[in-house]
């Protein structure tokens, strides 16, 4: 028999706790952090344009890290070579200096290689139709004995390369260069060049540019005998260590280099990026702009959050629980997050379709969206974790006050 003051079945009368989050209360969440977000549609606006701007820092900063390595390693991500025979001391691909001559042949006769390829690389001076010089990165190509293949030409073709004193340069690079495009005719070291091909997106970290020419011309434009060369690109023959024929090779030529492909490319990156003022300049910009990003996202949406907390004391003194306001908090955030990243991404791509042509070379992966994407979420989770803070700080018997 129940008690006096106990109801019968008790037990099926007992409601949710006050300030208990039922699923109800779940669902209702995002309708109201939907709600809150669109109802001051200024505050809104300030607090996407906060998260588009930051985007947008981190992605050019980010993008043009990824577009100044794929600078460095343009020309080396084309080869096929499984080694690199380079003299002594090489920093880079772009810090060249010219073989003796006699290697080709030790390396053809080294057990485990099927072929071998030459590359001329040499800093050289350009004189302009008009007047004035331009120093650049001439590289001639061994494209006949299976080297390098001219790549992104846009105008003209290969076989025109082949022609005594030919060029080809990027497009990106006329007006740098002085010239008009095809036909044009310069100096280079004192010789008497025409340009014969255009290619184009093909640029250097150094600003320089390329000029690329059939190697026979390159030794001819810098001077160089006829069997000298800058890089040996050897390719091994099927089933052949690697590491016993680089091994060979090092004991029959002790004053040059063998590297393999990533570590010769790895080595380029990483003079450029952590050797020099310009790659730690670069990487700094990078930095720089995720901080500035996490704290314009983070003030803003702070500050936005500030703007309720008379909405967010009035739930308090509801009943609503310190967690169920949290969650509508962090939906708001999210939900933030979401659309300033979709207009921000948008702008981002029309920026780097209107500076392709340019020598500003901005690039962006699946990977690094994939990671914009998170790091925008990020920001604004940690902007509204610093605002739940103050959220929760919030006396609910304030609201009665007003």
């Amino acid at each position: 028999m129940a008690g006096a003051g106990t109801p019968p079945n008790s037990t099926t009368l007992k409601g949710p706790a006050v300030g208990e989050i039922t699923p109800k209360a779940i669902k209702m969440a995002p309708k109201l952090a939907y709600r809150n977000l669109f109802h001051d549609r200024l505050s809104l606006v300030v607090t996407l344009i906060g998260i588009v701007f930051s985007l947008i820092l981190v992605a050019v900063q980010c993008g043009l890290y990824l577009g100044s390595e794929q600078k460095i390693a343009t020309v080396i991500d084309k080869t096929q070579a499984d080694l690199w025979v380079v003299p002594f001391g090489t920093k880079s691909f772009d810090d060249p200096s010219l073989l003796t001559g006699r290697e080709k042949y030790t390396v053809l006769s080294t057990p485990g290689v099927q072929s071998v390829a030459e590359m001329v690389v040499s800093f050289a001076s350009w004189r302009k139709p008009a007047g004035g010089k331009k120093a650049f990165i001439l590289v001639g190509l061994d494209t006949q004995k299976g080297g390098v293949q001219p790549w992104s030409i846009i105008e003209g073709s290969e076989a025109e390369l082949h022609s005594p004193n030919a060029l080809a340069v990027d497009k990106s690079y006329l007006k740098d260069l002085g010239i008009d495009g095809i036909g044009s005719y310069a100096e280079v070291n004192q010789q008497r060049v025409q340009v014969t091909a255009l290619t184009g997106g093909i640029r250097s970290f150094t600003t320089l540019p390329y000029g690329f020419t059939t190697i026979d011309n390159a030794r001819k434009l810098i001077g160089a005998a006829p069997e000298q060369a800058t890089y040996q690109l050897v390719k091994l023959t099927p089933g052949a260590d690697i590491e016993e024929v680089r091994a060979a090779l090092a004991k029959r030529m002790p004053d040059n280099e063998i590297l393999t492909h990533t570590e010769f490319r790895d080595r380029s990156l990483n003079y450029w990026m952590f050797n020099t003022a310009a790659g730690a300049a670069l990487i700094a910009g990078a930095a720089l702009g995720v901080i500035v990003g996490v704290v314009i996202v983070a003030q803003t949406l702070y500050s936005s959050t500030k703007d309720h907390l008379n909405e967010f004391a009035t739930l308090r003194a509801l009943g609503a629980s310190a967690s169920y306001i949290h969650v509508v908090i962090l939906i708001q955030a999210i939900l933030s997050a979401v659309i300033g990243y979709i207009i921000g991404f948008t702008l981002i791509l029309l920026l780097i379709n209107a500076t392709k042509n340019s020598t500003l070379n901005i690039v962006m992966t699946p990977k690094l969206a994939l990671a914009l994407f998170l790091l925008t979420v990020g920001m604004c989770i940690f902007a509204a974790i610093s605002a739940i803070f103050k959220v929760t700080r919030i006396d609910p018997a304030g609201v009665f006050n007003r």
